[in-house]
């Protein structure tokens, strides 16, 4: 059972580093169209 429980735990967090990278990219994707659509610099 120990075995399972440290699998399934090295096993989930590329999961949720690649949601979080996900919320980041979509979230900088958005910036990007809206700073290009009120004609203003992103930075």
């Amino acid at each position: 059972m120990q075995t399972f429980i440290l699998a399934l735990y090295v096993l989930i967090w590329p999961l949720i580093s690649l949601a979080v990278l996900a919320i980041i990219g979509v979230a900088t994707v958005k910036d990007i169209r809206m700073a290009r659509r009120d004609k203003r610099e992103l930075v």
